[in-house]
Order: C-alpha cells, then structure tokens, then sequence
C-alpha cells in the first residue's frame, strides 16, 4: 500500500480546501498541523517542505512537494477525472474553471497574507488599521465581481459540482464571513450552502472547520 498524502495544514485554514479535496476523492491523508500565523516556531514545521513558509503543502505518495492551494486542486481534479471535479482538458467548462481557480488566490486569498500579520508590511497600529480595513473593502470587492460574472447552475460551472465549488466554499467562511457573504453574493451564497450540507463532508467539517456558535460573523 502507498504512502499517504501529507497535508501541511490548520484548521480553518486554506489547507482545509485540500483536505477536503482529498477526502471527496476518498485518498487517504495525514495533516501535518502547522499554524504558520501564529509565529517563528509553527512556521518551522512547514519550512522543510516550503520556503515560503505557508500552507498549505502537499507532499504526495511519491515524495513530490506540491504548494499553492489552487495549484493543488488543479493537480488532485486532473489527477482523478473518474470523480467529475474539475473539467478536462476539452471541457468548454475548462476556461472558466481555470479562471476562476486563480482568480481566487490571486485576488482574494492573498489578501490574508496582508491580514493575518499586518506589521509585515505596515509599522505603526495606525497603518496597520488602514490596511485592515482596505484589505476587507478589496476582498468584498473581488467577491461582488465574482458573484456576478456567475450563473450557477446549481454549481458554479453548471450542473456539475466541481472543486471550484469546495474551495469558494472554504475561502468564503473568512473574513467578511459567511453574514456578508449571504447577502451581497448571492448566487454563489447558493454554492457554498450546498457545499455546507454534503453529506460526505459533515464529519470533515466537524473536525476541521466546525460550524460553531457566531461563525457565519
């Protein structure tokens, strides 16, 4: 029997779209926790594995390192078309797909590198406090223009769910949170609660991003 994945990851944390990813396409895996946000000692775990020190980072079976959340979808989708998650190569769906799979990351997801330690890039709690709250108006803004460039039909791309699905779903729950999310992008608040309630998830949810008290914001 081969290796399992390993999953360099946290809880409600970008890794959370990998591992869900993996637990869909029923591969076994083994999450290696490292809170990178929290300082010098939680990035040293991840720092074997991924200079950049983030997560997630996916080593696979083979002992090949895999970085960058929505490279790792892409890789995992393609890897077992048998699963339907992610359009092929000739799919009139694949465009799209792939658009969208890193308009998220480069527009939205990146902005938490900002937020998650702002004295990265500003000195004084002042600055800091702009950056906050223009890094918040920035993602709003990104999300809006997503929502309506979309017709879900009832997934995203149309009447297949695809992993472009499951990571929205994740990255939606951050900041402005789901309360937000709801009400100013509607048509992809319709993915997401879908994505919530897959009976194959309800576990994983439980355990790696739990719907407790006060979540939605």
């Amino acid at each position: 029997m081969s290796a399992p994945y390993r999953v360099y990851g946290a809880v409600g944390s970008g890794s959370v779209a990998v591992e869900a990813a993996l637990t869909l396409l029923k591969q076994p895996y083994e999450v290696v926790e490292a809170v990178t946000w929290l300082g010098e000692e939680q990035r040293a775990i991840v720092r074997p594995v991924n200079p950049m020190e983030q997560i997630p980072a996916l080593v696979t079976p083979q002992g090949e390192t895999i970085t960058e959340s929505a490279a790792i979808l892409i890789w995992l989708g393609d890897l077992h078309p048998e699963a339907g998650l992610a359009p092929g190569f000739r799919d009139p769906e694949r465009a799209q797909y792939l658009r969208w799979m890193s308009f998220i990351p480069a527009s939205i997801y990146s902005m938490f590198w900002v937020r998650d330690v702002p004295d990265r890039l500003a000195p004084s709690k002042d600055a800091q406090d702009a950056l906050l709250e223009r890094t918040v108006e920035r993602i709003k803004h990104c999300w809006r223009v997503m929502d309506a460039a979309v017709e879900p039909g009832p997934w995203i791309l149309g009447p297949r769910m695809s992993l472009l699905d499951l990571y929205v779903t994740v990255v939606s729950r951050w900041t402005p949170r789901r309360r937000w999310f709801h009400d100013a992008c509607p048509n992809l608040a319709e993915v997401v609660t879908r994505v919530d309630a897959l009976p194959e998830l309800q576990g994983f949810w439980a355990e790696r991003f739990p719907f407790s008290e006060g979540w939605e914001g």
